[in-house]
């Protein structure tokens, strides 16, 4: 892998000696990082922020240009960026340190919180704080349906699309990999028909993409950025085996039964199929979490999505929180803290160690693939069935935040759960609008609404109005 790692000679000598050192990179990676909050838009504007306009490391349209090769790949796109960026600069050392020191900081805040929910999660004031928490949740997960819904939903073909997604996951339980299967060939067959309503597009704006910055690196495309197929096979070879190793030797180990192996097969499988953000797929995660696997109850979710809403981080990074709850509550022969903390690690390994496998494999035969219409027509019709998705979400969260009670509805080949309209939390529905008119009707920030929420939480625990 010598030939992977070390920096490109040319570049060095074009750009020195003003070309940042990996030392440098470092330590602008891990602010980076520390500041990266507010989901994939905020760590997104962070990033450009510090890239493009304080560092001057990289164009505008070449940080675009990344930014549309991580949108075409399952995942967080705010790490895969990062670590795309990290490896146009210094190869696979880069990335592997831009892409991991992104993800450091939320594992060692949500591995903190997962100890203090599990040890302390029944404890009036940590309810009462999570209590707080799932509100302003739920308002941000509708935030995120209209949001996207603006976006994607741009004629009556994806809006369709979007309603077909909708129908399909919450009547009849379709899982989330076949939705996106299906979306992605009608859009593909859409696109290579050349039919304009497929010509959407499912990447970011791009209208600033003319607005140079002079950049150390230029326009050029270094030399590692081609493909190259001996090179290419060697990157398979290496990350293929750091990411199935640990799920083969659990299997052959421990079985297909153990909690162990069935966190490490079902988020590998998750990490193929993350698509649309982390708000799509956590749909079907909470539903197999709490529905099949009985990994955690209904509320608690809402609660691990909460911790990764409030740390550093990609979104996603509350998997490890689903992941330590599974394994603390089925340890084994280990101690439940633990067997959380082996779950916990195993989820985020198998979630991450594929995006670095996409970047470093696709990123240059994605380059190729750009402005390919079929492509465009595939990413068009699933950001459109992923808003389906989303609303699924939100109903979900819903009716497990408003409600208390809920019941079975089946029938001719549909099921779905229903709430008791009697068990309705006054304080939790009041929690919600109120969240719901912060971020909706006066524009409140993420963290500051977060915050607020759970204030109110603990204050209407110490009032003696929760349970």
């Amino acid at each position: 892998m010598t030939d992977v790692t070390t920096p490109p000679a040319a570049l060095h000598e074009r750009t020195a000696p003003d070309f940042p050192s990996l030392a440098e990179a470092f330590r602008v990676w891990l602010r980076v990082a520390m500041l990266s909050f507010g989901g994939p838009a905020g760590q997104i504007a962070v990033m450009h922020r510090i890239l493009v306009e304080e560092k001057r490391w990289v164009s505008e349209s070449r940080f675009l240009h990344a930014l549309n090769y991580c949108m075409l790949l399952p995942g967080p796109e705010a790490q895969q960026l990062a670590t795309y960026i990290g490896w146009l600069m210094h190869r696979t050392r880069g990335g592997i340190m831009a892409g991991g020191l992104f993800i450091v900081p939320g594992i060692v805040a949500i591995m903190a919180l997962s100890y203090v929910y599990a040890a302390f999660g029944n404890v009036g004031f940590v309810a009462a704080l999570f209590f707080g928490l799932k509100a302003a949740v739920l308002a941000i997960v509708i935030q995120a349906v209209v949001r996207v819904g603006k976006r994607a939903l741009k004629n009556q073909v994806m809006q369709g699309l979007a309603a077909a997604a909708f129908v399909a996951i919450f009547f009849f339980d379709i899982p989330f990999p076949i939705i996106i299967v299906v979306a992605g060939l009608i859009g593909y067959f859409g696109g290579r028909a050349e039919l304009a309503v497929f010509a959407v597009g499912g990447g970011h704006d791009s209208k600033n993409s003319t607005a140079m910055v002079d950049a150390l690196l230029g326009d050029e495309v270094p030399g590692h950025a081609r493909p190259n197929l001996g090179r290419s096979l060697r990157v398979a070879v290496v990350w293929l085996l750091l990411w199935l190793i640990p799920v083969a030797a659990l299997l052959l180990l421990l079985g297909e039964h153990n909690v162990f192996t069935q966190i490490a097969v079902f988020f590998s499988k998750m990490a193929m199929v993350t698509f649309g953000g982390a708000y799509a797929v956590l749909a079907y995660v909470a539903q197999q979490a709490v529905e099949n696997y009985h990994w955690l109850r209904p509320g608690e979710m809402l609660d691990g999505l909460g911790m990764a809403e409030t740390t550093p981080g990609p979104l996603i990074m509350v998997l490890q929180f689903v992941g330590f709850m599974a394994a603390f509550r089925d340890p084994g022969p280990l101690s439940p803290m633990m067997a959380g903390t082996l779950g916990g690690l195993l989820a985020t390994w198998v979630t991450f160690t594929p995006c670095f496998l996409w970047i470093f494999l696709g990123a240059p035969f994605i380059e190729m693939m750009r402005g390919n219409k079929a492509l465009a027509g595939a990413l068009s019709a699933i950001t459109a069935a992923v808003v389906g998705v989303i609303l699924n979400l939100a109903i979900w969260f819903a009716i497990h935040t408003v409600f208390r009670e809920t019941f079975p509805v089946r029938g001719f080949g549909f099921w779905f759960e229903a709430p008791m309209l009697r068990s309705v939390d006054p304080w939790a529905l009041a929690l919600s609008l109120a969240a719901a008119a912060a971020i909706f009707r006066f524009n409140a920030g993420m963290l500051q609404t977060l915050a607020a929420c759970a204030s109110a939480g603990v204050l209407l625990y110490l009032a003696g109005l929760l349970g």
